[in-house]
């Protein structure tokens, strides 16, 4: 009788903490995760960003997402995961820069690995990597959480720009957001993947 009374009261407790644990991990805002082109008006004009100043190329701004980062490593391997928008991140990237097609490529590598066990890891859309993007500097020169490596000053993201060989960076030196030529060598890769 003890037995079970211990038993009911195991799994009533436990089932009580189920929605409390999933309603603090669900993410509060949606951000967009599949590829497109956009071109200048349309990077202007993303949610969830403060721009600063306005170019012909793009814009200097921040993210108005107040995120809820957690750093862990998962078999040694370090990601942030943001509750708030439900992704998870590598937490560093590519040691070196190279080209959108390498980056592309990297990440393939990384799925192939199985990178803190996922196989799911692609370049961030730009409004995923703009999320990142801090009101002011927070992680040594650079405008991005304490929980990122700063070695990852710019990053490549899977959108294009509309009617060019381009895809969109993100600066976080800076605060920027421009595009570059597929061939252009000098931006990181800093993967993420949807944990929904």
């Amino acid at each position: 009788m003890r037995k079970q009374l211990l038993r009911t009261l195991i799994i009533s407790f436990v089932s009580l903490l189920v929605p409390v644990i999933y309603a603090a991990e669900a993410p509060h805002i949606t951000i967009r995760s599949s590829y497109t082109d956009i071109s200048v008006s349309q990077i202007q004009s993303i949610p969830n960003v403060v721009i600063d100043k306005k170019e012909d190329w793009g814009f200097w701004g921040h993210s108005t997402i107040i995120h809820r980062y957690d750093l862990k490593s998962i078999d040694s391997d370090k990601v942030v995961i943001d509750y708030t928008t439900g992704l998870m991140w590598h937490q560093s990237g590519s040691e070196k820069y190279m080209n959108w097609k390498l980056a592309n490529s990297w990440v393939e590598q990384l799925n192939k690995k199985g990178y803190a066990g996922f196989n799911d890891w692609r370049l961030p859309t730009v409004e995923e990597a703009v999320s990142l993007l801090e009101t002011s500097k927070k992680n040594g020169n650079l405008y991005i959480d304490h929980a990122f490596d700063i070695k990852q000053q710019w990053i490549w993201t899977g959108d294009k720009m509309s009617g060019l060989e381009a895809a969109w960076v993100v600066a976080f030196y800076d605060s920027n957001v421009c595009w570059y030529a597929f061939t252009s060598r000098y931006h990181y890769v800093r993967p993420v993947r949807s944990i929904k």
